[in-house]
């Protein structure tokens, strides 16, 4: 009972007392160490240099052209907490997040930096939901609880050629010990283009082991006119094979909504469609996100996940669309996990 108090570090324990001991990484302390924040000595050229140390000298990084930047390697047992960034949109689909777990060779996470936090399609714009918040202008927050029993390393890989400067971060984390039936955070990003002969997406497949699935984020582009939402989402649990235990009604009703949304736009603690665009010359964009936070999908031997595009031929049969869907799906399981497919080369992330 006791290791579940120390891990519950919600809202709900705020007034318990706690063993954990609370660190963060940032420019400023880039391991995290007690007392080892504010160090930097600001040279002639820093806005500081009248100041010394001790002062703001080195709150951002740059991002080399076609690197990999080490943003946290933790010390475990642990639960990092809370992930702040912000950086230009042009590092949004060309660098990849990715989170390792225990000293695991392949990752945890791995999504391109701005779908991970819900702002697809390269694009930027506010969301405000529980675990998921993005604020003007830019501003990225993950309060998705990420536990680790021995090793947390979080990489950012910056795909241009050309350096990103000014990538600010902050991840802020807790020492302590975890339970025995904690299980791991996971994120897989997905993009295809649906066919007029089999119009699905698959969100997740060949997910194998005990966990519960979490969230969605959909970038959806639409390539065709009129209405794109009447798909179905489908949930493939422990065997499952031509038909699935769980079945939506809808895209716009799997994420809260209803009657094509009514042409509005709208961002919920678990649900939401933050984002719709149509610019003269463009084509269709959305964004759409749903959280299982209070209903989470548990699975006990494997999981896959697919969401349909459909909409309406003129005499009311449905249209098999070929749009362009990006997503990603987030869920805790036990490790080892299946490897990821290969994510897409810098080009075929791009949005279109």
């Amino acid at each position: 009972m006791d290791s579940l108090y120390r891990f519950n570090l919600g809202l709900g324990s705020l007034p318990l007392l706690s063993e954990a001991e609370t660190r963060s990484i940032s420019a400023e302390n880039p391991t995290g160490a007690k007392g080892g924040g504010a160090k930097n000595v600001p040279d002639d050229k820093n806005p500081a240099s009248r100041l010394g140390p001790g002062w703001k000298v080195r709150p951002c990084i740059t991002l080399g052209p076609s690197t990999t930047t080490s943003l946290a390697d933790i010390a475990g047992p642990g639960l990092i907490q809370h992930i702040w960034l912000t950086v230009d949109s042009k590092a949004y689909r060309d660098t990849v997040l990715r989170c390792y777990w225990d000293e695991e060779l392949i990752p945890s996470i791995e999504v391109p930096l701005g779908d991970f936090f819900c702002n697809g399609h390269g694009l930027r714009y506010r969301v405000n939901s529980l675990p998921v918040a993005v604020n003007p202008v830019g501003g990225f927050n993950c309060y998705w609880p990420m536990p680790f029993q021995r090793r947390a390393q979080i990489t950012i890989e910056n795909q241009r050629s050309e350096p990103i400067q000014s990538f600010y971060y902050q991840v802020t984390y807790a020492l302590t010990e975890l339970p025995d039936q904690v299980a791991y955070f996971h994120a897989q990003w997905q993009r295809s283009m649906t066919r007029r002969d089999y119009p699905e997406h698959v969100i997740l497949d060949h997910i194998h082991g005990q966990g519960h699935y979490v969230g969605t984020f959909l970038a959806w582009t639409q390539l065709s006119n009129g209405w794109w939402g009447e798909g179905e989402i489908k949930f493939y649990l422990d065997g499952d094979r031509d038909y699935p235990t769980i079945c939506g009604t809808g895209t716009e009703d799997y994420v809260g909504g209803a009657w094509s949304f009514g042409n509005e736009t709208y961002s919920t603690p678990f649900l939401g469609y933050p984002f719709r665009r149509q610019e003269p010359g463009e084509v269709p964009r959305h964004g759409l996100y749903r959280w299982h936070i209070f209903d989470p999908i548990r699975f006990k031997q494997n999981l896959k996940v697919t969401i349909q595009a459909l909409g309406w031929w003129p005499d009311g049969k449905f249209q098999p669309l070929t749009d362009d869907i990006a997503s990603v799906g987030y869920w805790y399981q036990t490790e080892p996990h299946t490897p990821f497919p290969q994510l897409p080369p810098l080009q075929e992330r791009w949005s279109r």
